[in-house]
């Protein structure tokens, strides 16, 4: 069952961005900013992997990765105004009464809160390139009014480098899949070890969450 799940969602990634190109990077992007939790570790090595057949930069790699990077950032800032404006209009109940359903508990918000109210609109830009933090970092600076110049500007410096590496990891890894016939017989021997990986740091992230979530006082 968790096999299909994993298979399910990478066969979304890959039909999506096969088929609209960076415009699916960016859409993609975009739901995982909306704190969506489509983990953009899939999306963006997916994309870095076509830059490494050729089908994005059309040969140029460097070009590639580039506009991949930059569909990424540009897809955050469109998914975060949805998470921005729902804490700016909700405000903190409304969060805390809807985020177990995207796995957000109320310590996750508190943190993010503290920080926030700690450093400032920097927590967006620094936030942006932290892993589960990034999908949700929109929601407290919705709720503290952040200027929304200044949010989209942290947001899209923020989330570039993150799309950049993660793209380049995908390229990297498409060149040895073309090149190394060795590293074929590695990713079958190991694949479905990772696989599994994956699947149990997903339920985990999912499960505590959840927990965290239902057992949290209401505010």
């Amino acid at each position: 069952m968790s096999e299909q799940i994993l298979a399910s969602l990478v066969h979304l990634v890959v039909a999506t961005i096969s088929v609209t190109g960076y415009v699916g990077v960016a859409l993609l992007m975009a739901v995982e900013s909306a704190c969506i939790p489509l983990p953009s570790e899939v999306i963006l090595p997916f994309a870095g992997y076509l830059v490494a057949t050729t089908r994005f930069g059309g040969g140029n790699s460097l070009l590639g990765l580039l506009l991949v990077a930059t569909a990424g950032a540009i897809g955050c800032n469109l998914g975060s105004v949805i998470a921005y404006w729902i804490g700016a209009v909700g405000g903190r109940p409304l969060v805390l009464r809807y985020g177990q359903w995207v796995f957000l508990s109320h310590r996750d918000l508190d943190r993010m809160t503290d920080y926030f109210e700690r450093w400032g609109s920097i927590t967006v830009l620094l936030g942006r390139l932290l892993p589960v933090v990034r999908t949700f970092i929109a929601l407290p600076a919705g709720i503290a009014r952040m200027p929304q110049r200044r949010f989209h500007l942290y947001t899209f410096v923020g989330s570039w480098p993150w799309c950049f590496a993660l793209a380049y990891v995908g390229k990297q890894l498409g060149d040895r899949w073309n090149s190394d016939p060795a590293f074929h017989e590695m990713f079958h021997r190991f694949h479905l070890a990772v696989e599994l990986a994956i699947v149990a740091a997903v339920f985990w992230f999912v499960w505590t969450h959840w927990r965290r979530a239902k057992s949290a006082p209401a505010s």
